[in-house]
């Protein structure tokens, strides 16, 4: 298949959400970047009403992956073609695919790398550099991109072993280190605002006690993720501390 093709394929599994609805998901997107298949292997009326049926069913993952699966369903749509090949079970390699990868991209893009972005730029917007929006999306921007790019050209490339790719990405424990660090930046970022804004907890202590309890607190919340808790339930309930540390002191005011 001509790469101009492909491109044109790409492109359009770009705006795999743009259709979403509640009955079939993404199934309008999917059956969308379907269409120039039509014209490249030349399929008459019945094979191309087959070809929107089969791909207009439910269909729903992780936006970023769309591009992998739609990839590798491709490359099976041509060799169903040119190569009279009906051992695959289209359908079913999209199920199976698309709850893997809608799994995957939420672990890692809305679980974990999404919100460090948030927690980078926010860092850098309270030091003053007018540039923390850019900053997101320069690392926000490419990580998505080559998800999408790199997975769309594997699948076609491997087809059946399109998956691959993703595996080796071995993001679901990836995340778990960017979650680690995104931590240690909210820790940073907590202790500056207490020291340095008028109204933080521990702008009257001296500097040596409120880097300890400081400390502390992000020791005893790397205890409590050692022991199974949840980041949420730590992070609220740092949130739920610091409103009890400030009123105590608004109280002994």
């Amino acid at each position: 298949m001509r790469k101009i093709t492909l491109i044109k394929i790409l492109l359009r599994s770009f705006f795999i959400h743009t259709t979403l609805n509640f009955k079939r998901m993404q199934n309008l997107g999917f059956a969308m970047s379907m269409l120039p298949l039509i014209e490249v292997l030349r399929l008459n009326e019945e094979e191309s009403r087959d070809l929107m049926i089969r791909h207009l069913q439910l269909f729903n993952t992780h936006p970023y992956f769309s591009a992998s699966v739609i990839g590798s369903v491709v490359k099976f749509e041509e060799e169903k073609k040119v190569l009279a090949d009906d051992s695959v079970d289209i359908s079913a390699i999209k199920k199976s695919l698309m709850a893997s990868y809608a799994a995957i991209g939420d672990i890692f893009f809305w679980g974990a790398f999404r919100p460090f972005a948030v927690i980078f730029a926010t860092f850098l917007a309270y030091m003053g550099f007018v540039v923390a929006p850019l900053a997101f999306l320069l690392i926000y921007t490419p990580m998505h991109l080559w998800v999408r790019i790199g997975g769309f050209w594997e699948g076609y490339r491997r087809g059946k072993a399109g998956f691959e790719f993703v595996r080796d990405l071995n993001l679901p424990n990836v995340a778990v280190k960017v979650r680690w660090f995104s931590l240690i930046l909210l820790a940073v970022l907590a202790v500056w605002l207490s020291l340095s804004a008028p109204w933080g907890a521990f702008a009257h202590l001296p500097v040596f006690v409120a880097l300890g309890t400081s400390l502390a607190l992000v020791l005893a919340s790397l205890f409590l993720i050692g022991r199974g808790v949840s980041q949420t339930y730590i992070i609220y309930g740092s949130f739920l501390l610091s409103l009890l540390i400030l009123s105590g002191k608004d109280f002994l005011n």
